[in-house]
């Protein structure tokens, strides 16, 4: 039977606003201790004096001069500590820098540390005294709520009070590229540091990362380089370890021969001057390959760093290519069609030919500036920016990093007001003979930096694939059935639940091989066709991994941005994640059964699910998408005191006609899907996530 399509409907006219108040939360499960205000303040009057003038001795023997101290406040295990009334705002003089938390008996304990400049040294004491004095007519004690929070307070320790990485990362004597975050945005900060790092011999890499309140410079340092930094420096916020990228590509040429190509090419009609292009972020592309000369010109394939070269160096950005062009190439070879070719591409080298190694550098730098050299060479592009490098490990857990801080900075248009549609992988298990331990070594690794991005779109990974046709791979079975989560992908199931539901979506992946007695194969029925960066070799090859679904989530794009021209960046996302459906195979492998815990925990699998082209284009005489691009001030600042409330609403009217809902039979069951797409500014440093401090 035909199905009727029709356009979704763009509502035009703007909503109602009104004013809104959000209900009163139950609060944190985390308590306050009782104390006794005369031994208590006493005791932490004591140790605030000792940490001040254990700080005064040894900046005593500085050869700079320095501003003020570092101290670190400590709550009870299990307790809360008040960290938003240890800053103090108007001055500056008294900063926040990070906030911690480390595990101790099965209960959290959290460390704040805070710059105090040496003019502010009675803030916290004239709190403190405050606090020992008791109220008359049995009034409130002042202060109770912040000095009965802190269960200690010292001299913050030189390292371990400023790095936010596991402790295992802390670098000994030998020096490892160190993320340095300074507790300022002003550039006369930044060039003072860079005068120390000079006067100390500290080696830096080119570039810094600037966020409100915040920079991130990378320097290669030891442990005795850092406590240097510490010493002589009053802008410390953090320090963490610089990321390394993961290489996903391997060789597993395609015995396609290159007569299809050549069909192919009179099949395709390409945009003369098309206005939407997917800018891959990698490893470079060759655009020598015949199928991809006619979306990617000479002059849109650029690099970060001209000794690298424009060339791809290894076959990763041109497997990319292959698919971001092209979408299902296996399909556009085998129709007889037409295939119109309404985007272009771009490609920015970002990862050099070995030996050569940029992990020194900071990758949200780089990110940085592909993005820019990419939209100066083409500002009247609508650019989907795609990028399938992670790094190596999961240690961060969801928690920011400069690199996913860096993307939402891009994609939110925080600096220059250009909103960005940035879609980057999740990453892949990093063990693949760990992998057939199905579906708990997926379920149980998490996404790679920087896919805990708020604004990116991040993809993983299912497959359709499940067919093995090879002889040579006789007795061996697919790991996973078709419809269900792919081998390769990554989750946020260990995330904490403050952290964002990642990936957004899933799309086809590949699968695995497995002999069932430990030897697993990349095998080219299970995985997907793109193009050789060697076309004198083979004009095509396989590829898989989550690097794959993120090329075809950038294809998917392309055609929302080409079919709605109008689409803002955050309402293409909207509709790639309004078309997702959970497949049969992923509800029958996670959904537990109809709790919302159980699809929560479905959401940190496999995201909103697969989604359908078809859907994000088109609704239907059954289905209706409505569409609304507005801005909303869902917050403002208080008029008295300090502080954010809930601010406004909108409301909209349906242009549906009543009569038509009317006449429906009373027993009908309409289902309404609502999608919220928006971008946030990022403050990615680690100053904790509550109140105004929220990422």
């Amino acid at each position: 039977m035909t199905i009727n399509k029709y356009r979704h409907i763009f509502l035009r006219e703007a909503p109602g606003t009104f004013q809104f108040t959000k209900p009163a939360s139950l609060g944190s499960s985390k308590f306050i201790p009782d104390r006794d205000p005369a031994s208590h303040s006493a005791t932490l009057i004591k140790k605030f004096n000792d940490a001040w003038k254990h700080a005064e001795d040894e900046q005593a023997v500085l050869h700079r001069t320095r501003n003020g101290v570092y101290i670190e406040f400590i709550s009870d295990p299990g307790a809360y500590l008040v960290t938003k009334s240890l800053e103090e705002m108007r001055s500056q003089k008294i900063r926040l820098l990070n906030v911690r938390t480390e595990e101790k008996e099965n209960e959290e304990i959290t460390y704040a540390t805070v710059y105090v400049a040496h003019d502010k040294k009675r803030y916290f004491l004239d709190k403190i005294e405050a606090y020992a004095i008791d109220p008359l007519d049995g009034g409130k004690r002042k202060n109770a709520t912040l000095v009965n929070s802190i269960a200690e307070l010292r001299k913050a320790l030189l390292v371990e009070s400023f790095w936010i990485d596991s402790r295992e990362l802390v670098p000994a004597n030998e020096k490892v590229w160190c993320e340095v975050w300074l507790s300022s945005d002003d550039s006369e900060v930044l060039d003072d540091f860079e005068r120390l790092l000079e006067q100390e011999n500290i080696e830096a890499s080119a570039g810094f990362i600037r966020f409100p309140e915040r920079m991130v410079k990378v320097v290669l340092a030891n442990r005795q380089d850092l406590e240097t930094l510490t010493k002589n420096f009053d802008y410390i916020a953090e320090y963490r370890r610089a990321k390394e990228t993961a290489a996903f590509w391997l060789d597993m040429p395609n015995r396609e021969q290159a007569e299809w190509v050549r069909d192919l090419l009179k099949r395709i009609e390409v945009a003369a001057d098309p206005t939407i292009s997917v800018c891959v972020l990698d490893t470079g592309i060759n655009n020598g390959h015949p199928l991809l000369t006619p979306v990617l010109k000479d002059e849109d394939c650029m690099t970060v760093n001209s000794a690298w070269g424009k060339e791809d160096h290894d076959k990763h950005g041109t497997l990319m290519a292959g698919i971001a062009a092209y979408g299902d190439l296996q399909q556009c070879l085998t129709s007889r069609n037409k295939i119109p070719l309404s985007h272009c591409l771009e490609s920015v080298k970002i990862i050099p030919r070995p030996p050569a190694e940029n992990r020194q550098e900071l990758w949200g730098y780089i990110t940085s500036q592909a993005i820019s050299i990419a939209e100066i060479q083409a500002p009247q592009r609508s650019h989907i920016h795609c990028m399938a490098i992670s790094a190596t490990d999961t240690r961060d857990k969801g928690r920011p990093s400069s690199w996913s801080g860096q993307i939402d900075n891009l994609a939110s248009g925080a600096e220059d007001d250009n909103q960005r549609l940035i879609i980057v992988c999740a990453g892949n298990v990093s063990d693949l003979a760990c992998a057939v331990d199905y579906p708990n070594a997926q379920v149980t690794e998490s996404i790679h930096d920087p896919g805990q991005a708020w604004n990116a779109l991040t993809i993983g990974a299912y497959t359709e694939l499940d067919v093995i046709k090879n002889e040579t791979l006789r007795g061996f079975d697919p790991v996973a059935s078709a419809g269900q989560l792919s081998p390769f992908t990554t989750t946020s199931v260990a995330w904490d639940n403050k952290w964002p539901n990642k990936p957004d979506v899933v799309l086809e992946g590949g699968n695995l091989s497995y002999d069932g007695q430990g030897f697993c194969d990349e095998s080219e029925d299970l995985s997907l066709l793109s193009t050789f960066y060697r076309p004198t070799i083979s004009h095509f090859s396989s590829h898989n991994m989550t690097s794959a679904a993120t090329a075809r989530a950038a294809w998917l794009a392309a055609q929302i941005k080409d079919f709605y021209p109008e689409c803002w960046p955050e309402t293409v996302r909207a509709l790639i994640v309004h078309s997702a459906e959970w497949t049969d195979g992923l509800k029958e492998q996670f959904l537990e059964n109809q709790s919302k815990t159980a699809y929560a925990k479905l959401l940190r699998i496999c995201g909103y699910g697969v989604p359908d082209l078809s859907r994000a284009l088109y609704s239907a005489e059954n289905s209706l998408t409505l569409v609304s691009q507005a801005y909303i001030q869902p917050y403002e600042k208080k008029s008295s005191g300090s502080g954010y409330r809930t601010n406004d609403m909108h409301l909209y009217d349906l242009p549906w006609p009543k009569e038509v809902l009317l006449a429906l039979p009373p027993d009908i069951k309409v289902n309404m899907k609502v999608t919220l797409s928006y971008f946030v500014e990022p403050g990615p440093g680690e100053i904790g996530w509550e109140n105004r401090y929220r990422y």
